[in-house]
């Protein structure tokens, strides 16, 4: 059975001087959140979210689900993963364009080249990555903890 998630946002106003709200999710983690043209397309976002924001902290998570599933099955489970996502919007050219992945790893058991292996086949599997493809460029820099 396929799982079905939801968001409610509210926007008021024309695009440049409006404003909006997620209202809510589903499970209710997400409510009353604020959201603004110039958040989105600004340097600074003014303790407002973006979209973008949204898709890197879900694909960051993804992400993360993706390479300790991945490191599991090659029997070298994760004691602990760290991701960080950037995604890039530039206004004019192109809007969402870049996606920009930082994990660092703590593996016992495991050598640079095969984490750095498994960390791509992640980057290139995981379902908000394949959701991503062929719109935006995604990048990665992959290492592990010392």
């Amino acid at each position: 059975m396929a799982a079905e998630r939801t968001a409610s946002v509210t926007w008021e106003g024309n695009l440049v001087q409006g404003k909006g709200t997620i209202n809510s999710t589903g499970s209710g983690v997400l409510s009353t959140l604020p959201v603004t043209w110039a958040s989105r397309s600004e340097e600074r976002s003014g303790g407002k979210t973006s979209p973008e924001e949204l898709v890197a902290a879900a694909h960051a998570a993804c992400y993360c689900m993706a390479l300790s599933h991945g490191l599991t099955q090659k029997g070298t489970p994760p004691e602990r993963l760290q991701t960080t996502a950037t995604a890039t919007f530039a206004p004019g050219a192109g809007g969402f364009t870049k996606m920009h992945l930082v994990v660092r790893g703590r593996v016992p058991g495991i050598d640079q080249a095969a984490f750095q292996e498994a960390a791509n086949a992640a980057k290139d599997g995981c379902p908000i990555s394949q959701a991503l493809k062929n719109n935006v460029q995604i990048s990665l820099d992959a290492a592990l903890e010392a």
